[in-house]
């Protein structure tokens, strides 16, 4: 029997109970894996909470790594033993993402990973970096995809490129630490000089308090002596757009990835700024392959704020949404 996490999306994180359940044999070529770490995003409070708008799953998050444990007839792709990760968008192995793709969001149409075994569609999932505990492999399938999109989907970062990166949470810090990797500037914003020197050990080059700082977008532009950035990580929505318009070059690209305020967006600012915004929503498979070999190849670390154990995946969650974490809140499956 495997112990299971189960929520009633909509009824927030307090209907999170914990049940133990059978995991069905693998059929053909199915995966069966043994979960041993799951990770955190703010995806999973709108799931709870009933905002998400392609509905919730009974068992929640997207994001998690562990071992196969049993494969099905004709599984040609892993074997016992190996170590993989779930593609966060199970349908979305290469190439241009569909709307049907997006169906097959874990923790979203498809029931999610806080489960201690799962079964796989081979097809969903990629081997993880040797160089990686399973704590650390369970950040990549969201955010850490996500910030390699942004910045090698529509266009690929390079040396001597400047990258604007809001706030410290797990798309940002992932943000800073590749486009390091690529020799690119690094601008990132928070609320806290605490957060912004430790981001700043990441690689960051500038960090920029938007407190203290209200219009952060009109400084970020003035550290690249006025020419602006080229790339945005643009995780807050419409109450920071305006911000990033200002701090974008013309011709610069801003990847719209989260929603954390609430606000309306004036067409005629993107019109004006001459950038090109786009919705970045995580990865394919093929893109995760990619990404999994840039993590090896320049020894990138996950930053990992708190790891929680089993029985507090409650407290992992209230821990996420005071927002006091640089990096990734994990949850560990102990044994």
């Amino acid at each position: 029997m495997s112990k299971t996490y189960v929520i009633e999306p909509g009824a927030g994180i307090e209907s999170l109970t914990q049940r133990h359940e059978e995991c069905p044999l693998p059929a053909r070529r199915q995966v069966r894996v043994r979960l041993h770490a799951a990770s955190l995003n703010y995806r999973d409070f709108l799931v709870a909470d009933g905002r998400y708008g392609q509905g919730g799953s009974r068992v929640p998050l997207s994001d998690g790594a562990g071992e196969v444990v049993d494969v099905g007839p004709d599984c040609t792709r892993f074997a016992v033993g190996d170590r993989v990760a779930g593609l966060f968008m199970q349908g979305w192995t290469r190439g241009e993402v569909v709307d049907a793709d997006m169906q097959t969001a874990l923790g979203g149409p498809v029931d999610g990973v806080l489960c201690e075994e799962r079964l796989f569609e081979e097809s969903g999932l990629v081997a993880i970096p040797d160089s990686l505990s399973f704590e650390a492999a369970a950040t990549l399938p969201c955010a850490a995809l996500t910030a390699w999109n942004a910045l090698h989907g529509l266009k690929t970062v390079a040396s001597g490129d400047t990258v604007l990166a809001l706030g410290t949470g797990g798309v940002s810090t992932f943000a800073v630490q590749f486009a390091a990797a690529a020799g690119a500037r690094v601008i990132i914003t928070s609320s806290s000089d605490d957060k912004l020197a430790r981001v700043r050990a990441l690689g960051a080059d500038e960090g920029i308090n938007y407190r203290t700082t209200p219009n952060w977008g009109e400084e970020a532009r003035r550290l690249t002596g006025g020419r602006g950035v080229d790339f945005v990580v643009e995780t807050g929505g419409p109450q920071t757009l305006p911000q990033s318009l200002a701090a974008v070059r013309r011709g610069g690209l801003v990847n719209m990835i989260g929603v954390l305020g609430q606000g309306e967006i004036d067409p005629l600012t993107i019109l004006a700024s001459g950038a090109v915004v786009r919705g970045t929503v995580v990865g394919s498979g093929e893109m995760f392959e990619a990404m999994n070999r840039a993590i090896e190849r320049n020894a990138i670390g996950p930053i990992i704020d708190r790891v929680f154990g089993w029985d507090q995946a409650q407290e992992a969650y209230r821990y996420l949404r005071a927002s006091h974490h640089v990096g990734k809140v994990v949850i560990r499956f102990d044994r």
